[in-house]
């Protein structure tokens, strides 16, 4: 018996199933997030390299955005992007979670006392995040693409004119191949290696205060709910930036040649960004990030945790 209970225990704890269980669970958050992402890629390109005050804004603030979207677009315009979106958490989470719980019930990321050792944890979580990134860039590009297209009278960035996903991933390919594919995959490295680790490592570190405390403890949706939602807070914050730098990269135009039309890379938009938007240019579309990422990181998180007790 007690060897059917081991095996039964490693089965749970095996990468695979860590695997499937982090991907399905942010599928189901990003689900009912994408909306908020939709909103924030439409304000993060509003006034694209224009300084502050020259240019007429479309999209007010978030609910505004909203509003203007359904209006123009209808309610499902909300959703652009979703089948991109949704194959990109399978990735990206499938790897940063799996591999971010594999290795605490292994506990590399854990210091002597069980609890979250900070280093540990930015590495892991930053770098699989990362991986998870490079391998979903194609994804990650269209989804951005398709939320960014809009009807013409509300429209902000460059417009690609893709019908759907299979005509965008179609479009590509003829353009160029897997390069074309994979055109700026740098640009999400800063953004998901910065966003993982702090979500992950706040998570775990509020886990552990609140376990230290008893509070929540026999609560344990209650307790990841609260550890999630301020770990996805900080989030916001920390990768406002580095979004919007990836949000700008993968939507700009190329020319015939695949280069971008507005940035060569990171650096240079950066540079740009600051010279033409100031620093409020990197915190375009703030509130809608923590709209999307704050409910993102509790569903994703919370969904995980039933998963395994469904298990």
């Amino acid at each position: 018996m007690a060897t059917l209970a081991n095996n039964d225990a490693d089965i749970k704890k095996s990468p695979g199933n860590e695997f499937t269980f982090g991907a399905l669970a942010a599928v189901g958050a990003g689900f009912f997030t994408n909306p908020a992402e939709v909103i924030k890629i439409r304000l993060q390109l509003q006034g694209e390299l224009a300084a502050r005050g020259s240019y007429k804004k479309i999209y007010k603030n978030s609910f505004h955005a909203a509003l203007i979207i359904t209006k123009y677009e209808g309610i499902f315009a909300l959703q652009a992007g979703l089948v991109p979106a949704l194959a990109f958490q399978v990735v990206l989470n499938g790897i940063r979670l799996g591999m971010y719980n594999s290795a605490k019930n292994s506990k590399l990321i854990l210091n002597t006392e069980g609890n979250t050792d900070i280093l540990k944890t930015i590495l892991v979580t930053g770098v699989s995040g990362s991986l998870g990134a490079v391998l979903g860039s194609p994804l990650f590009m269209v989804k951005t693409q398709l939320q960014a297209q809009s009807a013409q009278c509300i429209a902000v960035g460059h417009q690609h004119t893709y019908s759907g996903t299979w005509a965008a991933f179609k479009s590509l390919w003829k353009e160029g191949g897997f390069s074309s594919l994979y055109r700026g995959w740098y640009a999400n490295i800063p953004r998901v290696f910065v966003g993982s680790a702090t979500q992950l490592t706040t998570f775990g570190l509020v886990s552990d205060i609140l376990k230290t405390y008893q509070i929540f403890t026999d609560r344990p949706i209650l307790l990841t709910f609260t550890a999630s939602l301020i770990g996805g807070s900080c989030v916001a914050l920390t990768m406002q930036p580095f979004d919007v730098l990836a949000t700008r990269l993968y939507n700009q135009g190329v020319d015939v040649k695949g280069k971008g039309l507005l940035y060569s890379g990171l650096g240079d938009a950066f540079f740009k960004i600051f010279k033409t938007e100031g620093v409020i240019g990197f915190y375009k579309g703030v509130f809608p990030t923590w709209m999307r990422i704050a409910p993102h990181t509790v569903l994703c998180l919370v969904f995980y945790e039933k998963l395994v007790q469904l298990f």
